[in-house]
């Protein structure tokens, strides 16, 4: 069976409820975004995967991802989205062929690999810069590590995906992995 991307979709909009207004502004680990930004991003890429699913080709799949303003009703507009895309992977002919997101096509599957590793890195990134505890599935973890890990660890091939990776022990918890993989830092603090 495919990937089932409901629980880590479920899981950031359950953060995103949690996050009050004056947490717009705080910083996340992700360097340059702050939580208003993240969240923005998060439904862009939550409307473009579930474009990509759909096979759609127009600007919300065409268009690389870059920073977008937060919408006035984005209470509203995330928790849509971040359903509609967990739904839009359910289609079995989602997994079929290639798609496009954010302008690169790919064999659909490992579409569906970068949607589920947004929603579960970008879950985290909200949990901690809002002092949210963070859960994520063990399959959703583990396919998330599956694209991480085998992604070459050259500048060139992560630019605009994943930063740097961070040193980390090979024993640490598979999440502290993951986040140390994608460029982050598993102790990052506001």
């Amino acid at each position: 069976m495919p990937l089932d991307l409901t629980a880590p979709a479920a899981e950031i909009a359950r953060l995103a409820d949690g996050v009050r207004d004056d947490q717009l502004t705080d910083p996340t680990p992700c360097t340059e975004t702050d939580v208003a930004g993240m969240l923005a991003h998060v439904i862009g890429l939550s409307i473009g995967f579930r474009d990509g699913a759909a096979k759609i080709s127009g600007p919300t799949t065409s268009t690389p991802p870059g920073p977008m303003p937060l919408p006035e009703d984005w209470r509203a507009q995330l928790p849509k989205a971040t359903v509609e895309l967990a739904a839009a992977w359910q289609d079995p002919v989602a997994w079929e062929g290639e798609t496009t997101v954010g302008g690169v096509t790919m064999p659909a599957p490992t579409t569906a690999g970068f949607a589920n590793d947004e929603l579960v890195v970008h879950g985290w990134d909200l949990a901690v810069a809002t002092g949210q505890p963070y859960e994520v599935a063990e399959e959703n973890l583990q396919a998330a590590w599956q694209l991480v890990s085998n992604f070459p660890d050259d500048p060139d091939a992560r630019a605009g995906l994943f930063g740097p990776r961070v040193p980390i022990a090979d024993d640490a918890p598979l999440l502290d992995r993951l986040l140390a993989y994608a460029g982050r830092d598993p102790g990052w603090k506001p």
